[in-house]
């Protein structure tokens, strides 16, 4: 299953009808994520920029994409975000498969492999001066 953090920020009136009738909204989302076949692996209140987080496994992008849209037609957020996240050690393969894939930026002639600096592509910088 892939790993997901969503980020989200509630409406002053969530906020305000959680203060007068407080619960564990962690057991509701566990809930949630464990009836579409998830994992709730935390759930966090934060200071900041966001008021909350949660770290889920999903069994597949459409499921998480649908449970997304259920999450926010709920009327409860002004922000709500999800991220896919990737295991520190899959970068090393993640990188050796950049390597190999071509890409042709806009307003170049031709098409380059990550690595190859002999077509401009990622050349070194200069320092300034």
């Amino acid at each position: 299953m892939a790993k997901y953090m969503a980020l989200f920020n509630l409406t002053s009136e969530a906020i305000r009808r959680f203060i007068a009738n407080p619960s564990d909204r962690a057991a509701v989302v566990r809930g949630m994520v464990e009836s579409v076949g998830g994992n709730l692996e935390c759930y966090y209140w934060v200071f900041g920029q966001y008021d909350g987080m949660a770290v889920i496994e999903m069994p597949d992008a459409h499921t998480t994409a649908a449970t997304s849209l259920a999450i926010v037609s709920s009327g409860a957020f002004t922000h709500f975000e999800t991220h896919e996240l990737i295991e520190a050690s899959d970068l090393a393969a993640i990188a050796e498969r950049a390597r190999e894939i071509v890409y042709q930026p806009p307003g170049s002639r031709q098409a380059g492999r990550p690595a190859d600096t002999s077509q401009g592509m990622n050349p070194a910088r200069r320092r300034p001066g």
